[in-house]
């Protein structure tokens, strides 16, 4: 059996994810210090992507890395690299589709942290970076971690984008949900069957994770 498929989602997704929890503890630590109504604004725009079909989000993201789009075509142009129909195209993809998960999880985590936590850093005298990493950050964790554990099954299972600009391609590009697609379009219902369990298996582990995490705030 090629177990590709499971070593290249694990890759993509387990990339993907660090970006994400970058992306989403920045972005939720910064927002949820502005006013009500730019608050409201960014986070419809930022969570954008829970509602949309992904293979919508997918054909978006073709606008722009395709080699005619926006930036795929500067890419191309000078460094002779193609954003689309490889592995870490679906990296941009899973990014996009996992980065609402991550966002919204850490920004529920300031949202509930105790602020008094914060005052008494700054009676101290510590700077703001120093409260985010010592005060802020440790505070938030449990919750953090749990949105890049279900940011990380996420993206294992991600299939509308990915497969718009990765596509399947054997050794190369297939993941377990394109392979569990492929397989059953060729009526391989046996082998899809088998990358179906392993999705399900991993996707328990994770929930179980997350509700482990959960009991221990």
């Amino acid at each position: 059996m090629d177990l590709f498929p499971l070593y290249n989602s694990i890759r993509i997704s387990l990339i993907s994810s660090v970006f994400t929890l970058i992306l989403g503890v920045l972005f939720a630590f910064y927002i949820t210090k502005l006013p009500r109504g730019y608050k409201g604004v960014l986070d419809a725009l930022l969570t954008i992507p829970m509602v949309l079909p992904p293979t919508v989000v997918g054909f978006i993201l073709l606008m722009f890395i395709a080699p005619n789009g926006l930036l795929g075509s500067i890419i191309n142009e000078y460094f002779g690299i193609t954003l689309t129909m490889t592995w870490y195209s679906s990296i941009f993809a899973v990014i996009i589709i996992t980065f609402p998960i991550m966002y919204r999880t850490a920004r529920g985590s300031f949202e509930q942290l105790d602020k008094n936590l914060i005052y008494a850093g700054k009676t101290l005298g510590l700077k703001n970076s120093v409260i985010f990493r010592k005060i802020i950050l440790p505070n938030c964790r449990t919750g953090i971690v749990a949105g890049f554990v279900l940011s990380f099954a996420r993206g294992l299972g991600e299939y509308g984008a990915t497969s718009m600009v990765s596509g399947f391609i054997q050794n190369s590009t297939a993941t377990i949900s394109t392979t569990v697609a492929y397989y059953w379009q060729t009526g391989q219902d046996s082998q899809a069957m088998f990358w179906v369990m392993i999705n399900l298996v991993i996707s328990f582990a994770v929930m179980l994770t997350v509700n482990m995490l959960e009991k221990d705030k």
